[in-house]
């Protein structure tokens, strides 16, 4: 009786221990998420934007309504919460947000403006813990029609320098916010505090000012300084464009006539075709 126990033990342990040893021998289960990760980064201006998500799909399904209730706060994708970053403090929507990473999320509504929430909380799952005392920010948000996309995905649409637009698009929605970044009040500030005896800053900021339609006159003083600090076509290029730009025809010829003729002892001419466009149509 005793031997059979025995037998009957051990037989039970080399029986664990095998399947231990290929349970770690077997190969791993690696298969798609239902709602896999996806992202969107964009530098607008001066400032960084980037949306970290998980990307549903609608599968038939009717989402808004039924999915997506309306009326109650939605994560804005799936899994752990839709996370928006900003390197610089940005407006949306006309009100200031500062820099930093906040949880995404949606109220839908059947009808009218949906609403745009920005939690403090940046380490919600879902809306279970949310909590509109954490809100750091709550504005109106337009919802209008688009043709069907079956994975929910973010965009930053429309942007230039200075402003765009984050939107949300899932089934026939496309929900989104308006948003300015102040890249030029920063701009101009990092300008007007430039130092140095370096010519090439001056003259970027020249030609900053220049593309932009800013303080003309700040450009030029920039570019004279440039001039000063060391002649090139790039920075006599930039002053013949400032003159054009102000009326002075023949002194902008004379100054790109200038840029042509040192242009060609460099290397570097890379507006070569652009100035030699200028010298005959300014004529």
């Amino acid at each position: 009786m005793l031997r059979s126990i025995r037998h009957a033990v051990l037989t039970l342990g080399l029986t664990a221990l095998a399947g231990a040893a290929l349970a770690q021998n077997a190969p791993k289960l690696d298969l798609p998420r239902p709602s896999p990760k996806a992202s969107v980064n964009q530098t607008v201006g001066l400032t960084e934007i980037s949306v970290a998500y998980s990307s549903p799909t609608v599968k038939g399904r009717k989402i808004w309504g039924e999915v997506v209730p309306f009326g109650e706060v939605w994560r804005a994708g799936a899994n752990e919460c839709t996370k928006v970053s900003f390197s610089t403090p940005v407006s949306i929507e006309g009100k200031p947000v500062p820099a930093g990473s906040y949880c995404l999320a949606l109220l839908p509504q059947k009808s009218g403006a949906w609403t745009f929430i920005l939690s403090k909380n940046a380490e919600l799952w879902g809306t279970s813990e949310y909590k509109e005392s954490e809100d750091a920010l709550r504005v109106p948000a337009t919802a209008t029609a688009i043709p069907l996309r079956e994975r929910l995905a973010f965009a930053i649409l429309d942007f230039d320098d200075e402003k765009g637009t984050l939107a949300m698009e899932w089934e026939k929605k496309r929900v989104g916010v308006k948003f300015t970044t102040g890249t030029r009040d920063r701009a101009l500030a990092q300008i007007r505090a430039l130092q140095g005896d370096d010519w090439r800053p001056y003259n970027n900021a020249a030609r900053y000012l220049l593309g932009a339609k800013l303080d003309p006159a700040l450009a030029m003083q920039l570019a004279d300084r440039s001039i000063q600090l060391k002649e090139q076509w790039n920075n006599v290029w930039t002053r013949a464009q400032l003159l054009h730009a102000a009326g002075k025809k023949s002194e902008a010829l004379a100054a790109a006539q200038r840029a042509q003729t040192l242009g060609k002892g460099s290397e570097n001419f890379f507006e070569e075709k652009e100035v030699a466009k200028a010298v005959v149509s300014w004529k």
